[in-house]
């Protein structure tokens, strides 16, 4: 098809957009290996499948905004073929006499109709996310509270910017292709496997032959040629999208759960900075992140501190750390030092200290992001290297390290249990489970109604078990959330230490009624040699239910109408959804279990993790656990179940102001009530 000077001037177009193109991509990979650690790809061929299956089904994408993401879906199926589309017009437009696109056979005919179908589909979605951005008034979502830091040039409008230059890209890219097959219709006849080029081949009518074959040439050279002019852009632009964020799956630590921090390694002697406070002390998978993120600002629709009223936008997090680079990326891969510091220019204090560490944003994010870690390692370095934090939170650290729990108490932990008959490990040290009771047992009134309601359940089924009484102490979930590493480690250490010996070699299975303590000794203790089944009590009471060792059926009579609590740490972060319901189904009646708006693994934050139980909440418009209590309270149930001591304190506080408020109780006092 092509003349011999179009070939010769195409071949000189490529070497020249492949040569900046490969530049560009290079200079990416270099600012990605000045990152923290080293990516992670073992399991490749494993992971490889994952990658590509969360591609092409974007099930990922598709956990919200069904019609966009539906769109979405369309879009990348539509650019995945058009690979195998773009190759075939370079063989066209170079082999003399190649015209397999056109033959009447099934392959050809199963192209050409895919072909049309799916630039259909390419056009009206990328038309749509133009229209939408730009047009449409439902597009909150893709704009930031006044309050939010954001990049000078994010606030300028780049990103609608670089979301139009891509868009309308595409639409020319796709647009041409598609109107170049109606030219050949228009002068070959109707072709039934290309329906909609046919419809489009009416635009040509009155064209003759030579200007058909013109117009062929025309969008053959905006269509091929247009992408080579484009993709030296491609590095610089957030539509590095369509390759990071495969490659972030690939490449990101498989965690034990959702939100598993990493060891610091405070014994290698080398090591000066801990945390990160530039750019380049992330994570290379986080660095991966920055060029992943599509700009879709779904994390922040789902994160509490955002939603109500704060400073963090995990969204704006990311995006901004991508101008970051994108201004200094030939330096960064040079490898000289960024600017300026995250904090400050990334994210605002304020907004560091927001975070709830609930992984909402982890979960919610179709390319594989992890923002909420990003903050947790700002954090580190405040604390480690600055020495910057709340001043309410010194308190707690204090507390864990001088008396082993972040309250400042100085009484025992095991004075809870004066009056009954609960056995340490030392006087049944032949137990089958070790119930680890926590701090909130041990210094908190309204968490120690949950442990007695469990003991009580543990006697009742005749469970062989034993706490450690005085010889428990902190997990220092709050020290690692809040960047405390150090003290974490040593909390983490001891813990595990005392573990070991009072296992020895016995089945080593812990129950806990906090799910910060499930989370961390069950994920997270691994990390210095703690290896043991931890189970939540709500999994515990579900076993018991299904052995026949205490009742499964409701009491009779009028049972109240109860919502469960999702907390994050449990649900979200540790997939532990169904056995809280199936207890409660148990004791009230599934027909009395009504669920929230958001639930399960979508459950909105109570606001006490990520050691926000311990300092004031940063100022926005409302309080997390507020609104999170008035969402359960609509559903007009009686009973808020709860699964996490934490969780039960923010709502016996939101509940305060409530003239009739809700009961809030322990999935476990339920069901000792019931007993």
């Amino acid at each position: 098809m092509l003349t011999d000077i179009e070939k010769m001037l195409f071949v000189l177009l490529a070497i020249l957009a492949v040569s900046a193109t490969a530049a560009g991509f290079w200079e990416m990979w270099l600012v990605i290996q000045r990152g923290d650690g080293k990516l992670h790809l073992n399991g490749f061929v494993r992971r490889a499948i994952n990658a590509l299956g969360v591609y092409l089904t974007q099930r990922t994408t598709l956990k919200t905004r069904r019609l966009t993401s539906l769109l979405h879906l369309g879009v990348v199926l539509g650019f995945t073929y058009f690979f195998l589309v773009n190759a075939v017009d370079l063989l066209y437009g170079f082999l003399p006499g190649f015209t397999w696109p056109y033959d009447n056979n099934l392959l050809s005919n199963l192209y050409r109709l895919f072909a049309d179908l799916l630039s259909v589909a390419v056009l009206v979605g990328v038309g749509y996310f133009i229209l939408r951005r730009f047009v449409l008034p439902n597009k909150t979502d893709l704009k930031y509270h006044a309050n939010v830091l954001l990049h000078p040039k994010v606030k300028a409008g780049a990103v609608n910017a670089d979301s139009l230059i891509v868009g309308v890209f595409i639409l020319i890219h796709i647009g041409a292709r598609f109107l170049g097959s109606a030219a050949y219709i228009a002068e070959h006849g109707a072709d039934v496997f290309s329906p909609f080029a046919t419809i489009a081949s009416v635009l040509f009518s009155g064209v003759g032959s030579d200007g058909l074959l013109l117009w062929e040439h025309v969008f053959w050279w905006v269509g091929l040629g247009g992408i080579l002019i484009f993709t030296p852009y491609f590095p610089y632009t957030k539509h590095a999208h369509l390759f990071m964020a495969p490659f972030n799956y690939l490449t990101r630590p498989e965690r034990t759960s959702l939100g598993e921090m990493e060891k610091l390694d405070f014994e290698d002697e080398s090591r000066e900075q801990f945390g990160a406070a530039r750019i380049e002390h992330l994570a290379q998978t986080h660095i991966v992140d920055a060029f992943a993120c599509i700009m879709c600002n779904r994390c922040q629709d789902v994160c509490p501190a955002y939603t109500t009223g704060k400073e963090l936008s995990p969204a704006a997090l990311k995006i901004n750390e991508r101008y970051m680079i994108k201004d200094e990326m030939s330096a960064l891969a040079a490898g000289a030092e960024s600017s300026n510091p995250l904090m400050g220019f990334a994210i605002s204090e304020s907004a560091v200290w927001a975070c709830t560490s609930c992984g909402a944003c982890i979960d919610i994010c179709p390319v594989g992001n992890e923002p909420m870690l990003d903050i947790l390692d700002i954090r580190r370095n405040a604390v480690l290297m600055e020495g910057e934090f709340p001043a309410e939170l010194q308190g707690a650290f204090k507390g864990m390290e001088r008396q082993g729990n972040p309250w400042q108490s100085p009484e025992n932990r095991f004075r809870w249990a004066k009056d009954m008959d609960i056995p340490t490990a030392d006087e049944n040290p032949d137990f089958d489970v070790l119930y680890w009771t926590g701090c909130a047992v041990s210094y908190d009134p309204r968490a120690q109604l949950t442990a007695r309601a469990l003991v009580k359940i543990l006697q009742k089924a005749g469970v062989n078990y034993a706490v450690l009484g005085e010889k428990e102490n902190c997990t220092g979930d709050s020290a690692r959330r809040a960047g405390k590493e150090d003290l974490y480690q040593e909390l983490a250490t001891t813990n595990v230490e005392t573990l070991n010996e009072v296992f020895a070699d016995k089945p080593r299975r812990v129950v806990v009624t906090c799910p910060h303590c499930y989370h961390n000794i069950g994920r997270e203790y691994p990390q210095f040699g703690g290896n043991y089944e931890v189970i939540h009590h709500t999994e515990l009471i579900e076993e018991l239910i299904q052995a026949g060792k205490i009742p499964a059926t409701a009491r009779p009579g009028q049972q109240p109408n109860v919502t469960f609590h999702d907390p994050c740490y449990l649900g979200r972060h540790n997939d532990v959804i169904d056995a809280p319901r199936d207890v409660l189904s148990s004791v009230v009646g599934a027909d009395n279990l009504i669920e929230m708006p958001r639930t399960k693994k979508n459950s909105f934050c109570c606001g006490a993790g990520g050691a926000q139980f311990w300092k004031e909440e940063e100022h926005g418009t409302a309080q997390v656990n507020v609104v999170r209590y008035e969402e359960a309270k609509a559903t007009g149930a009686e009973v808020l179940a709860v699964g996490c001591p934490f969780c039960m304190q923010m709502f016996e506080t939101a509940k305060a102001a409530d003239d009739k408020p809700m009961i809030v109780k322990d999935v476990a006092e339920l069901v000792a009530e019931a007993l």
